[in-house]
């Protein structure tokens, strides 16, 4: 868990090197650029045009699974006629894809009246068709209808009736609109279909073809934006004369290259420590298998560069909450199916890569969990089975389970406040959160001995360690000087101010029996399915196999989606609400380091 030291670094050269130092810096790829001078100035030229269109294009063809070989050398290879080869393709894919499926809806609703074509008026005596879709339930109010009808089709809910008159009936005539069947034959229309099916496959194939483009389109995107970044960089610099000056922050594990490039150019380099006025971005670093925990953190909160990092906490609590919320090991073998038939694709991007292992933790965990409780896909396995003699838990167990959650949350807030008291050992805040530590571990072993006799050691040992903590989040929870009347009423009223928080505490230990609370609701209603189906199976003769497969499938579908957003969302909340509240203070910024953009990226 650890936030990478940074230095600020000052690059100083003549003004004609300019351009080479800043190229050999975005080589390098290890700096935070910050800005100097007043305002950074404006770029001298707008990137090319066709930057914006070759990301739609690239995207487009990157939603293929299968691609062409990649052309890695054309000379003749013109991006900006490519690009738009490309985005005709997709607005003509667009296009053919929505005339079929007009297509396919006008020979649905053609069908019924069958392949016919429209008689000449002068050869009809004047007289036309008139075609309505008239309900069943409605069919006896054509007993008063003065003009000849004749049904051509019909079906359990409705019939397809055709009116003989020389002008449109009266609105009122019949009980429905009438329907528009068009001047096209059923034939015609399906002749049109299949045409329009031949062009996709055809439009399908080229954008196949123009696959083999990709690299070189991802180049000279990444080109572009080289480019883009290098004059925002130019811009960020400070001019003076005859010399330029380039500031930012470097991670220490970087410096020895910056010192090479300065020695190898001449430059005069500075590298300083923050000071307390800086504000330096904050650099994660951790293992691969663990870099999920570092996107986490970032989708809610960057910590401060002074504080620590919670990417791993965020990695394993998470994992953890979402198995509690699941608890079932059945689901748990599903999502891990799915995670598997996805996993190559996912490994296409490195967000997928760290996603995946996240996704493959959770399957994992939730695995485990669901072993432990005895739950598969609501069933619990005979005792004298194997999978019986691992069932350890009941999630039944009301007691039990919640003794569980409420220690996970103890857990978890001692953990936070551990963490706040290492980051502010020397001073007040690190002596209230060591109180709370204290407070949060009394409390939970007071409930736990609640319930013996009288003078329990535990509830004793509870209510001592409970006063304790309370006492010092009173006492030392403030660095004012005891120098007279006034600072010691004000340390008493900073003392009464951390006290308040004790609800607080309350609550927010408390919301962690959401864990057993959903876990339970996905267990539940997972059983209520289960007994659906078998009383669908002894009470409908026939058809009852056939309904109580289907009651199984749509109720463990839904049942395996609200587990996994609610495992999503309340899994986050607990990290992101009740731990951090406890164990961060102040946000950060992320270090955003000036670099070479990728083909591809």
């Amino acid at each position: 868990m650890s936030i990478l030291p940074l230095y600020k670094l000052t690059l100083a050269g003549l003004i004609h090197e300019r351009q080479t130092v800043l190229e050999q810096l975005q080589s390098l790829g290890c700096i935070h650029l910050l800005p100097l001078g007043p305002a950074p100035k404006q770029p001298e030229r707008e990137p090319p045009a066709h930057a914006v269109d070759a990301r739609k294009a690239l995207r487009y063809l990157g939603d293929l699974r299968e691609k062409r070989r990649q052309v890695r050398d054309d000379p003749d290879f013109d991006v900006s006629i490519t690009i738009r080869r490309v985005l005709a393709n997709q607005q003509r894919l667009r296009d053919l894809t929505d005339r079929r499926d007009a297509l396919r809806q006008r020979i649905a609703e053609l069908e019924p009246w069958g392949d016919f074509r429209l008689p000449a008026q002068r050869d009809f005596a004047d007289l036309k068709l008139w075609f309505y879709i008239v309900p069943q339930r409605q069919m006896s109010e054509l007993a008063d209808l003065d003009l000849p009808w004749q049904v051509v089709h019909r079906d359990h809910r409705q019939s397809w009736v055709v009116v003989i008159g020389p002008e449109e009936p009266a609105r009122d005539a019949l009980p429905v609109p009438r329907a528009h069947t068009g001047s096209l034959r059923l034939s015609e229309v399906r002749r049109q279909l299949e045409s329009a099916e031949l062009e996709l496959e055809e439009t399908q194939a080229q954008r196949h073809a123009l696959t083999r483009w990709i690299y070189l389109m991802s180049s000279d995107l990444a080109q572009v934006e080289n480019a883009a970044r290098l004059r925002f960089a130019e811009a960020q610099t400070l001019d003076e004369e005859a010399l330029f000056l380039v500031q930012g922050w470097v991670a220490e594990r970087d410096v020895a290259g910056v010192r090479a490039l300065a020695d190898a150019q001449g430059l005069a380099l500075i590298l300083e420590t923050p000071g307390a006025q800086d504000r330096p971005p904050t650099l994660l670093d951790n293992p691969p298998a663990l870099a999920a925990g570092e996107d986490l953190v970032g989708f809610y909160q960057m910590p401060a560069y002074h504080t620590w990092d919670p990417s791993r906490v965020l990695f394993f609590s998470f994992t953890a909450f979402f198995a509690l919320i699941l608890s079932d090991a059945g689901y748990a073998m599903v999502l891990g199916v799915l995670i598997a038939g996805f996993w190559r694709r996912l490994g296409r991007s490195d967000l997928g890569q760290r996603l995946r292992v996240l996704a493959a933790a959770l399957a994992g965990g939730s695995l485990i969990w669901g072993i432990l409780i005895g739950s598969y896909f609501g069933v619990t396995p005979a005792p004298d089975g194997i999978l019986g003699q691992l069932k350890v838990l009941d999630i039944h167990d009301f007691t039990t389970m919640m003794r569980l959650s409420v220690g996970i949350g103890v857990m978890h807030l001692v953990l936070a406040n551990a963490e706040m008291a290492f980051s502010n050992r020397r001073s007040a805040v690190g002596r209230v959160a060591i109180g709370w530590i204290a407070g949060l571990v009394g409390g939970f072993c007071f409930w736990l001995g609640s319930n013996g006799q009288p003078g329990n050691w535990l509830s004793l040992s509870g209510q001592i360690l409970g006063l304790g903590g309370l006492a010092t989040v009173f006492l030392f929870g403030s660095d004012r000087p005891l120098d007279s009347v006034k600072s010691f009423a004000l340390r008493i009223l900073d003392g009464l101010a951390h006290l308040v928080k004790v609800t607080q505490v309350f609550g927010d230990v408390l919301s962690y029996l959401r864990l057993f609370a959903l876990g339970l609701a996905s267990s539940s209603l997972a059983i209520t399915f289960n007994d659906l189906a078998r009383q669908v199976v002894e009470n409908v003769p026939g058809t009852g196999l056939f309904l109580a497969l289907l009651i199984l499938l749509i109720g463990h579908l839904l049942n395996l989606s609200l587990a996994l957003m609610s495992g999503v969302v309340h899994g986050l909340r607990l990290n992101f609400i009740e731990f951090y509240n406890w164990s961060l203070s102040g946000e950060g910024y992320p270090f955003k380091p000036f670099r070479k953009a990728q083909a591809g990226e």
